[in-house]
């Protein structure tokens, strides 16, 4: 079996001294990667945490865990500025970064934040210069372009990252038109909240982008990111989520691991044999699933 990868994803707010605590804890326990979604309101109460600062952060207090974003919102910052702040990162955490982005989805942030929210298609068209200025830059001495919406000239970029030729790059989302961006760029593509067999049609169409571009298709790594909910049948786990008993189970956990971890062996056993070679688990506040899963999940694949 080839070498599967496991990571945290937190996409809720927690104070920064506890979220130090828990990232630490996952690097003891074994965890290969801690991920912090981009957003700038969250939830109910709106409360979350700077992406690139809370990086920063967990940098400092830890020491092998690899950090990644899942995944930046392209629209939400000058790419020149971004990619000299992702090499930064890459230094404070002693080439540990993972460097996710993506299009942008959350209109009500852009209008509440006074960013234009374009379609779809332009917001693509957008993070294909803007990571094309950040390889540059990351990679060239004094790179120059003059896109449609992003243009740097003899932008310097030192010290660059630690990791060559660059950070791994990331690209969030399972659209035909952000795949072509996945086989063009990416290092990585992360699938979200996917059953096995839609998991299964998005790496065949990247296959095909991949094919038509000339890429390694088998040099990019595919990640799986989805909800962990440990229990003993399926009337635990939904209580634990807040379902009613009601719920469709079947519905409910066809994109989830979900269950005992027998069940979640076999799970993630389905998705490895597609390609999947990255895990990235949502906990939520069921902080004991990951020291149950970290004991007794993670040994089968290692």
């Amino acid at each position: 079996m080839a070498s599967v990868k496991f990571g945290v994803d937190f996409d809720y707010y927690l104070e920064i001294d506890d979220l130090k605590k828990l990232v630490l804890k996952c690097e003891q326990l074994g965890y290969d990667s801690a991920w912090i979604m981009d957003h700038l309101i969250w939830g109910e109460s709106g409360e979350t945490l700077e992406c690139l600062t809370a990086l920063g952060a967990l940098a400092s207090a830890t020491s092998t865990i690899r950090l990644g974003s899942l995944v930046l919102c392209n629209s939400y910052r000058n790419p020149a500025l971004l990619a000299k702040t992702a090499a930064t990162l890459d230094i404070v955490s002693g080439g540990r970064l993972e460097f996710g982005i993506g299009a942008g989805w959350k209109e009500d942030e852009y209008k509440a934040y006074g960013y234009e929210f374009p379609n779809a298609s332009k917001r693509i068209e957008q993070l294909r210069e803007a990571l094309t200025i950040i390889t540059k830059m990351w990679t060239e001495e004094r790179p120059s372009y003059r896109g449609k919406h992003y243009s740097i000239s003899e932008a310097i970029c030192r010290p660059k990252p630690i990791q060559k030729p660059h950070p791994p790059i990331w690209v969030g989302g399972g659209g035909a038109n952000l795949l072509k961006v996945v086989a063009e760029f990416a290092d990585g593509f992360n699938t979200v909240f996917t059953s096995p067999s839609e998991c299964m049609e998005k790496i065949e169409l990247l296959r095909k982008f991949c094919r038509k571009s000339n890429r390694d298709f088998d040099g990019i790594k595919k990640s799986w990111v989805g909800e962990l909910v440990l229990g003993n049948d399926p009337q635990e786990v939904l209580r634990k989520v807040g379902k009613p008993d009601g719920e469709n189970f079947e519905r409910f956990s066809s994109n989830r691991l979900v269950g005992t971890p027998r069940q979640c062996v076999e799970k993630i056993e389905k998705y490895v044999e597609i390609g999947i070679s990255h895990f990235i688990l949502i906990s939520r506040k069921f902080h004991e699933d990951l020291t149950t899963f970290a004991e007794e999940i993670i040994p089968s694949f290692r």
